[in-house]
């Protein structure tokens, strides 16, 4: 009897034994993927970046991972009509927290501004009328993204918003080599579209309540990009106005009474719906 309880006694000892190693082992293992992960975790660089196009200083904003080296895709963000402002630097931010290169374009040149409508329509009008002269100015911007080492030249997205939404429209049917676009609460018809230039695939991103583009633009433009077989996914969201994705459009707003407001329900489903896009076109 002694014998057995010796026994168990011992085993007993080397199954405590075993088990507090094991724990040990596993509260090594957890502070190493604790630490593997935090190793990994994004780390957002942001610089200003300066380049030139028909005798205009601009200045980009550029937002990419620094925790590595690896090459990645590249989208160009085109701004509100309100200018290169902290909006579309938060939308940099964004996506590079998502793996990409993001640069947002500096459209109206040295980091010019609006803090009112009257303003933001006198810059913006030109790039409506001379839609070549965006494009100059957008391929002075992706002249100078690609120059990153990070840059995935090969793959190259732009998105815009409001005025930014209607020029990568244009850009697009105007035969930029997109792997495709989106417009997020853009107006949809400007240049002529043409089966020839246009091969970018378009998402666009669309308020149901929009004032400023009417149902009978939208019923225009679906009408040229089916007559064109253009490959496009039209997405409208219930309840949105114009600049649904701007969390200071509704302020704005009411100081100037627009109607525009902030809609956080089609500002998140629209970027998943980007994402969702992005991870076909770039696959």
């Amino acid at each position: 009897m002694m014998k057995i309880n010796r026994y168990f006694y011992v085993l007993a000892l080397t199954v405590f034994i075993s088990l507090a190693a094991c724990n040990g082992n596993s509260g090594k293992t957890a502070l190493s993927e604790t630490e593997t992960k935090e190793m990994k975790k994004p780390a957002i660089k942001e610089e200003a970046v300066k380049y030139a196009a028909d005798s205009t200083d601009m200045i980009g904003f550029v937002a990419y991972d620094s925790a590595t080296d690896k090459k990645r895709p590249v989208v160009l963000i085109v701004h509100e009509w309100w200018g290169l402002n902290d909006y579309a630097k938060s939308r940099a931010r964004a996506l590079a927290s998502l793996g990409y290169l993001a640069i947002a374009v500096d459209m109206y040149g040295n980091g010019t501004t609006a803090d009112n409508p009257e303003l933001a329509g006198k810059l913006a009008g030109p790039f409506y009328q001379n839609p070549q002269m965006a494009k100059k100015r957008f391929d002075a911007a992706l002249a100078k993204i690609k120059t990153f080492a990070v840059a995935d030249t090969n793959q190259v997205a732009a998105i815009g918003y409001c005025f930014g939404g209607a020029q990568v429209i244009n850009l697009a049917k105007l035969g930029e080599n997109f792997k495709g676009i989106v417009s997020f609460h853009g107006n949809l018809v400007g240049v002529p579209a043409d089966k020839n230039l246009l091969k970018a695939p378009m998402l666009i991103c669309h308020g149901a309540d929009d004032q400023f583009v009417k149902a009978e633009e939208v019923t225009l433009f679906k009408k040229q990009m089916d007559s064109i077989g253009a490959v496009y996914t039209f997405k409208s969201y219930a309840g949105a106005t114009h600049a649904f994705t701007n969390p200071n459009a509704t302020a704005m707003g009411e100081k100037f009474k627009i109607p525009i407001a902030y809609n956080a329900a089609a500002d998140s489903a629209s970027w998943k719906d980007m994402n969702e896009f992005f991870g076909k076109i770039f696959e």
